[in-house]
């Protein structure tokens, strides 16, 4: 499940830098030395191909990546209800199933079952799920899965009466379906803004390059960020709105619980992974470069490409670090103070695990926490990371095991 990477394409995850097309080797070559002089110069971006340094000893002492949960079937994504007392961590499993973990432990039955409606090949599946804002009094969420034609559906169900622990597959409603012409590039998150409504990251439809144009086609939903207003509850569906254009992978996103900003990480190509920060007070409008460009204003096909119109990411990293980035979250819990504001992601394929400060419209303090986190080398694809009720994270690994940000006892 490499999230639609190079890796992707035709080659193995262990194939950290992919070789140039042929024939244009030279040019590859011609835009790497421009990408770093460019470095210097783009306001926004924390771009270039060294690593961030690792975070300060005083910083780095205290803080701990544990083992919250083994022995999950290929855990995607990760979530908590609003309003659960019970603190329950819900487990998307790729094969079509969410569990319950209650103290760590996982409860059964499952919370819910759609093996049966689900196709797991290449990088569909059970992909997504997410929590009304107000789950603790009307009991509804939401789950994006790859359906057995292999398109994107996402349907909405509620706990079943009396048991919490359980959702009622009998209510079944669906809101979207999108048609997907190839099997990976499918998204698959879910997530709540700050606006109430339900946000649906689309791929572009899979294979190299975009070959139908669906990112910068604003007729067509994939390769978006679209919302939906899920506050009806009738038979009818909610229009999808297009908020955002021109991403590739959107495999995972986040909202700052205090700000309100909005955190892709958009899954690279050949050369780079990225993510973009959209201020709440402009969530609307932006293109986001793909598939004109990859990352910081890299050209796709032709040179120059035209950049003008298109809003770059805060931070790229080239593939000689990785091949496919898993987003996370802003740190806002009350455990590791010392990580307040910090947005944290991964990669699939290397396993890194970063983070940055957005501040004052850049991206800060780009750390390396690899080396304090994981010095063995034990995290293995992750995949997806999770925020409980007090801020807290938390990150899955793709072989079943769920960590948590701890304090170092």
């Amino acid at each position: 499940m490499n999230h639609g990477s190079a890796a992707r394409d035709g080659r193995g995850p262990e194939h950290a830098a992919p070789a140039a097309r042929p024939g244009l080797r030279g040019v590859w070559r011609a835009l790497a030395g421009l990408a770093v002089a460019a470095a210097a110069l783009s306001p926004g971006c924390t771009c270039g191909p060294s690593s961030p340094p690792p975070p300060r000893e005083e910083v780095a002492r205290g803080v701990t990546l544990s083992v919250f949960a083994r022995g999950l079937d290929e855990p995607v994504a990760l979530a908590f209800a609003p309003g659960d007392a019970s603190e329950r961590l819900f487990v998307v499993e790729k094969r079509g199933r969410i569990r319950v973990l209650a103290g760590g432990r996982a409860v059964d039955p499952p919370f819910l079952d759609l093996s049966a409606l689900v196709s797991t090949g290449e990088e569909q599946g059970l992909l997504g799920l997410a929590f009304h804002p107000r789950y603790a009094e009307n009991g509804r969420l939401f789950v994006n899965y790859t359906d057995r034609k292999g398109d994107t559906r996402i349907v909405e169900y509620r706990v079943a009466e009396g048991a919490p622990d359980r959702a009622d597959p009998a209510t079944a409603r669906e809101l979207l379906h999108i048609a997907q012409p190839y099997d990976n590039h499918n998204g698959g998150h879910l997530a709540f803004g700050p606006d109430g409504r339900l946000y649906v990251g689309t791929g572009d439809g899979g294979k190299r390059d975009d070959p139908h144009g669906h990112g910068q086609d604003r007729r067509s939903p994939l390769g978006k960020m679209l919302a939906l207003d899920v506050r009806g509850q009738g038979p009818e569906r909610p229009a999808p709105e297009i908020v955002q254009i021109g991403l590739r992978n959107p495999w995972r996103y986040s909202f700052d619980r205090r700000t309100g900003d909005l955190y892709i990480a958009d899954v690279g190509q050949d050369r780079y992974e990225e993510v973009h920060v959209v201020p709440v007070d402009r969530l609307a409008g932006h293109n986001l470069g793909w598939n004109v460009v990859e990352g910081d204003g890299h050209c796709l096909h032709d040179l120059p490409c035209g950049l003008e119109g298109l809003t770059p990411p805060v931070i790229e990293y080239p593939h000689a670090h990785g091949c496919s980035i898993t987003g996370g979250f802003v740190y806002r819990g009350a455990e590791l103070p010392e990580l307040d504001g910090l947005y944290f992601y991964a990669d699939y394929c290397t396993a890194l695990l970063r983070s940055f400060r957005w501040k004052d419209g850049r991206a800060t303090e780009p750390t390396d926490w690899k080396p304090i986190l994981d010095p063995d080398g034990e995290l293995s694809r992750p995949t997806s990371f999770g925020e409980d009720a007090r801020g807290e994270l938390y990150l899955a690994s793709q072989d079943g095991v769920i960590y948590r940000f701890s304090r170092r006892r």
